[in-house]
């Protein structure tokens, strides 16, 4: 999977959780939760959503790693390339 099939994934998943989210302001570099006002439960959500469409288990010990879009985006694909 690209790069941009990934971001389309990850961002209609974020949608799906917080439809008033537009992905073309968010920025890579910043505290994803913060930037789209994620609860935690919203976050596991978010993660279950991104399990589901793309299949990547995402263990709960990772969680406090992926802080913003770009690391997301970066540990998503290891984890597809694996």
């Amino acid at each position: 999977m690209d790069d941009a099939q990934l971001r389309q994934h990850v961002f209609t998943a974020l949608q799906g959780i917080a439809p008033e989210v537009e992905p073309e302001t968010l920025r890579g570099d910043r505290p994803l939760r913060d930037e789209v006002d994620l609860d935690s439960m919203d976050w596991l959500r978010f993660l279950a959503v991104l399990h589901q469409r793309l299949g990547v288990n995402i263990p709960e010990a990772d969680y406090q790693q992926l802080t913003t879009l770009d690391v997301l985006l970066a540990y998503l694909q290891r984890r597809l390339a694996e």
